[in-house]
């Protein structure tokens, strides 16, 4: 509940369109199958949707990143820059494909990669960038590419959290020379767990349709009377994997795409209404949008400056009494990623990324997975707003303890 009164909505919303659309799967008794229907169907809407000349639909969001670094010639020894602060399986699908994650810091403000950090950290063994558009924010598109095209390096854009989003009227995932989106449960387009690989280029097409399917060469035809049967055997050219979806995933997805510009109008709607509040509270910051991009606000993070309330305290301890606070008062409230993705035991790294850290040590977002901002009524959004303000007060009237 939210304080005490106001129900939240949970997350995914699953109503009769999706119920139709799983039992249209079963009707047709097909469940799986690179030319099966549910999983052609998809990827030709996402296509049109962005934009795009080519999708292809995958088990997951970090399998559509791993083909496409694949797709990219991404191999042993090849270093890949990442950002800093992201999501795990942004680093994990560069070592899938033999390559090293090369880590750069974050922009202070938008938390989406710093280009300038970046361009620092280029080799002659870089091979490709990819910038994140972290909680639903397009990264600086523009400089990315200019530093893209003067180090000959292949952009491929982690668009797992910016389903709608636009950078200067073009989505999110028509940016670089491929994308990869997710259908986690969590995402803004939920489908239980699923992956969306873009891109305008066919021979990058046809080298991630091959690794997606275990090196094979997609079959010709698709023959619905025998749909786990193909005309004749293919053989494989290159290393591949399974990443195939199943119908049913990409069924409900069809079924969630066609809400999606009502997702997205939504949490925009919830964000100005939450930042209008929040950004009246001396020492807090909503998150920022640039004027030429768009942002989903996948997550809601806001960042806390003690001396701008008048409070002496370091940021990680009041950010840790506010959510505290904040789940008190009964509005959802999480940390997401407490340490930069070097910071992790796989990579043990002690280099220093200043931006990265201080994000992590002086932020909480507004909303959690199971009941995000962006699926929340109006009346929900008040009350969260009602009793940020009141744990805020207080803390503010105790010198932050």
């Amino acid at each position: 509940m939210t304080g005490g009164t106001v129900a939240p909505q949970r997350w995914p919303v699953l109503g009769p369109a999706d119920l139709e659309a799983v039992s249209r799967v079963l009707g047709r008794g097909v469940l799986s199958g690179a030319g099966a229907p549910e999983v052609r169907g998809l990827e030709a809407e996402v296509a049109a949707l962005l934009g795009a000349r080519f999708c292809l639909a995958t088990n997951s969001g970090t399998a559509a990143l791993h083909v496409a670094l694949a797709a990219a010639g991404v191999g042993p020894g090849d270093e890949v820059i990442v950002p800093a602060l992201s999501f795990i399986a942004t680093a994990q699908a560069v070592l899938h494909q033999g390559g090293q994650p090369v880590f750069a810091d974050v922009d202070p403000r938008t938390y989406t990669l710093d280009v300038r950090d970046a361009a620092r950290r280029v080799t002659p063994r870089t091979r490709a960038i990819v910038p994140v558009h972290l909680h639903g924010l397009p990264a600086d598109m523009d400089a990315v590419q200019l530093l893209a095209q003067s180090a000959g390096l292949t952009v491929v854009e982690d668009a797992a959290q910016a389903h709608g989003a636009t950078y200067r009227g073009r989505p999110a995932g028509t940016l670089g020379a491929m994308a990869a989106f997710s259908l986690n449960s969590t995402k803004n387009l939920a489908a239980g767990e699923g992956g969306l690989f873009v891109t305008d280029a066919e021979e990058l097409y046809a080298r991630a349709a091959r690794v997606r399917f275990d090196g094979l060469e997609p079959a010709a035809k698709w023959d619905p009377t025998h749909p786990l049967d193909d005309e004749a055997a293919a053989l494989a050219t290159v290393r591949g994997f399974m990443y195939l979806p199943g119908e049913l995933t990409c069924a409900v997805a069809r079924a969630q795409l066609a809400r999606l510009a009502e997702t997205t109008a939504r949490a925009q709607r919830n964000a100005g209404r939450l930042s209008a509040r929040l950004g009246a509270l001396p020492g807090i910051e909503p998150p920022a949008v640039p004027h030429d991009r768009t942002h989903v606000f996948h997550k809601y993070r806001v960042r806390l400056v003690p001396e701008r309330a008048g409070l002496e305290v370091p940021a990680a301890r009041l950010r840790d009494r506010l959510l505290e606070a904040l789940r008190a008062e009964g509005v959802e409230a999480v940390l997401w990623q407490t340490v930069p993705l070097p910071a992790h035991p796989l990579f043990a790294s002690r280099a220093r990324y200043p931006n990265a850290e201080a994000a992590l040590e002086s932020t909480l977002c507004v909303g959690s997975q199971t009941y995000p901002l962006f699926a929340q009524p109006l009346d929900v959004v008040d009350a969260w707003a009602d009793g940020f303000e009141r744990a805020w007060r207080a803390l503010r009237r105790g010198g932050g303890r």
